[in-house]
């Protein structure tokens, strides 16, 4: 028996992307997924006024568009892109078979996000047995100059960027476009879910998924001056490095954690940005570490270090309950207790668990603040703003730091309610 969708809320959202309309509602779009395999082809379409409730609304399309299937063979679509031009939206979905390399990316348009979406071809394709990247995974991106390009790829052969034409949202570069990142045969290339934007003062930020999306999924980051690459981290490691430790290059974001009281998340990825305004947010999937079958959106507020590096709250977004973006200036209003989650780039595929840090005179005299919620902590670039305890219910003051060589560490100040 299938289910019933209407009953979904933010559950069995895979490979999730969110806009927002003229009238402030928000739209989520993702893969053709649940538990069991798809319910039926279309991508899935969900609603929301605050992007913490979601109504589920449908498919955008009726079924896998012809050409996409007869290239592919697939039962659905996965991974679609979502962007608007001009009074244009755009959107991009993939359609394969899990485990293939014979797959494609087709676009669609529409005059809004609920459709009606009208079918204006195949923009990529790939071929199993023909070496180059899996034609999947779209980030359609606009760069500093005013180009289109279609970022792709995953794992077989990396991550691309392919120029499209402005006019059309069609290709018109030639396949398979410029390397962006890659990884070893020894990781089977585990390198997926590509998304860029754009760096505060100038420069480009690929966010990307790496390893299993069953179980060690996770995101990482390296940053550019051109879409185009090259992506390095903040090691200075390149992210197309074939010889380096595979594990130790990226610098991490999001990992599988647990937070104390709550429930133990597992496999955080296929990320997305949502720039709202004066704010961002990182829209991912992520799965119940007590039920891996099962998943689910997240948001979370993304932040910028002082030196421009993306960093993402330990605390979901929480809508209407959002405190206003008040950030600290003062080492002093940071004293209290904190719960601190890290991930290590060596350790990533884990569930990371939580640990506490009083911060105390002597912590206290040992940061340096830079203004705005920005401070640094012996090795941590610190971003200090305010958010809600998701396990406690309460407002508080959160933290993402990241150090030299690409770790994590995400902090919530314990308040009891």
């Amino acid at each position: 028996m299938l289910p019933d969708p209407s009953l979904w809320g933010g559950r069995h959202a895979h490979d999730p992307t969110a806009v927002r309309d003229d009238d402030g509602t928000y739209w989520l779009f993702s893969t053709d997924a649940w538990a069991d395999g798809p319910v039926r082809a279309g991508v899935q379409v969900r609603r929301s006024d605050d992007l913490v409730t979601w109504e589920f609304h449908g498919w955008a399309l009726d079924g896998v568009p012809p050409a996409g299937a007869d290239w592919s063979g697939a039962a659905g679509l996965w991974a679609p892109d979502v962007v608007r031009v001009g009074d244009e939206w755009r959107m991009y979905w993939s359609a394969s078979t899990f485990g293939s390399r014979t797959s494609a990316i087709g676009l669609a348009v529409a005059p809004h996000p609920t459709g009606p979406w009208e079918d204006r071809g195949l923009v990529v394709t790939s071929l199993h047995d023909v070496d180059g990247p899996n034609a999947i995974d779209a980030n359609a991106v606009v760069d500093a100059d005013g180009r289109h390009w279609l970022v792709y790829g995953s794992f077989f052969g990396g991550i691309h960027a392919l120029e499209l034409d402005p006019a059309s949202g069609l290709a018109v570069g030639q396949a398979p476009g410029i390397l962006l990142a890659r990884r070893p045969r020894s990781v089977e290339g585990a390198v997926e879910g590509a998304f860029v934007l754009p760096r505060p003062g100038g420069g480009y930020a690929l966010v990307l998924s790496y390893d299993s999306l069953f179980s060690t999924y996770h995101v990482r980051v390296g940053v550019s001056e051109s879409v185009t690459g090259p992506y390095v981290d903040r090691a200075g490691r390149d992210l197309t490095d074939l010889d380096g430790d595979p594990a130790l290059v990226g610098t991490l974001m999001l990992a599988g954690h647990a937070l104390s009281g709550g429930r133990a998340w597992l496999a955080p990825g296929h990320a997305s940005v949502l720039t709202d305004g004066d704010r961002q947010l990182l829209v991912h999937h992520v799965r119940d570490a007590g039920d891996p079958t099962r998943h689910e959106v997240q948001v979370r507020r993304l932040v910028w270090t002082a030196d421009g590096w993306p960093a993402v709250s330990p605390q979901p977004w929480a809508g209407a309950a959002e405190p206003a973006d008040e950030r600290p200036t003062d080492p002093a209003e940071l004293a209290g207790t904190w719960e601190l989650v890290t991930f290590d780039q060596a350790t990533a595929g884990g569930v990371a668990t939580p640990h506490t840090l009083t911060i105390d005179d002597d912590v206290i005299a040992t940061i340096r603040s830079h203004g705005d919620g920005h401070f640094t902590s012996r090795a941590l670039e610190l971003v200090v703003f305010p958010s809600v305890d998701a396990v406690r219910g309460v407002s508080t003051l959160s933290f993402a730091g990241l150090d030299a060589d690409g770790n994590a560490t995400l902090g919530t100040r314990v308040v009891e309610p």
